[in-house]
């Protein structure tokens, strides 16, 4: 529990990014409270990578092991809440929480990640992040040379098995209905041998997580170890919208090179912000973010 109602910062949002920034932050001796609602997007994947120091360990171990080094710092503290508002202004902003509490602070930090929206595809959920992922890079490896789907159409597809290609040649286009490629595109596609499906699909078969094949709407299946895709998504926090944070066109929080969001004193760093979606790189946004805040504390006295 907090140990006051005033702060230099408030960062909401728990994970990754929220976590470096504090580290930086209690580092430059300042009063920080991270607000967190205990519901990252990648609670079900089993192992991150890519990431160096910590390639396999789990996500939750990463951010457990970042949680106990930042709190070493007594000047940092953390409350298991979620926040639901936001008023005031730069240097006097009152944080509204689900449990009713109205903390002051100079300064926010949103890092609270996006919502991905999945398909009401049957199995499709209970796969995400296990086997039915997003990115090569944190993945990939893991699934090299195996059977491997892509789930997409249009420009998307092709540029998606373009690149996975790279990690495995058993590699299959899923459109889930009429193809959208050019028929450059399809050549090129055929060339490389990849196939493309416009089949719907119906559900996913899996244990555990690990899938097995597709199933289509006129019955016939389609053996699987994994499908990449790229799901629609939504900031999983309304906050940063609802105070004036302009939101991009991609559906990201817009920030500058300092982590700076378009309303003064309101800082953005993570998943939220940027479509590269990885430990490391909100880790690093993290990292940037609390250091920005602390100069911007500092040139205002």
């Amino acid at each position: 529990m907090e140990k006051n109602q005033n702060y230099d910062v408030v960062i909401i949002g728990g994970s990754y990014a929220g976590l470096s920034a504090a580290l930086a932050l209690g580092r430059a001796i300042r009063n920080v409270l991270v607000i967190d609602s205990g519901n990252p997007c990648n609670r079900q994947t089993p192992h991150s990578h890519n990431f160096l120091t910590q390639d396999g360990n789990t996500p939750a171990g990463i951010a457990a092991l970042g949680k106990f080094e930042v709190m070493q710092y007594p000047t940092v503290e953390f409350l298991t809440d979620l926040v639901t508002g936001v008023k005031g202004e730069n240097n006097n902003f009152q944080v509204i929480t689900n449990s009713g509490k109205a903390i002051k602070a100079r300064k926010l930090l949103f890092s609270t990640g996006v919502k991905d929206l999945l398909p009401e595809i049957p199995g499709f959920a209970d796969c995400w992040g296990i086997s039915v992922i997003h990115c090569p890079y944190c993945h990939g490896y893991e699934f090299k040379d195996q059977a491997t789907g892509i789930l997409a159409n249009g420009d998307t597809a092709y540029e998606m098995a373009s690149m996975i290609n790279n990690w495995t040649k058993k590699l299959t286009v899923f459109t889930n209905g009429k193809a959208e490629l050019t028929e450059v595109q399809l050549q090129q596609l055929s060339t490389l041998k990849i196939d493309v499906i416009e089949k719907p699909l119906q559900d996913i078969e899996h244990k555990g997580g690990a899938m097995e094949r597709v199933l289509f709407t006129d019955g016939s299946s389609h053996m699987l170890n994994a499908l990449y895709a790229r799901p629609p998504f939504v900031q999983h926090c309304p906050v940063p919208k609802e105070i004036g944070c302009e939101i991009n066109k991609m559906g990201y929080i817009q920030v500058d090179d300092l982590q700076k969001t378009t309303v003064a004193g309101v800082f953005a760093a993570g998943d939220n912000t940027s479509k590269f979606r990885a430990v490391s790189a909100a880790v690093a946004a993290g990292g940037k973010a609390g250091a920005f805040i602390n100069h911007e504390l500092i040139a205002h006295g």
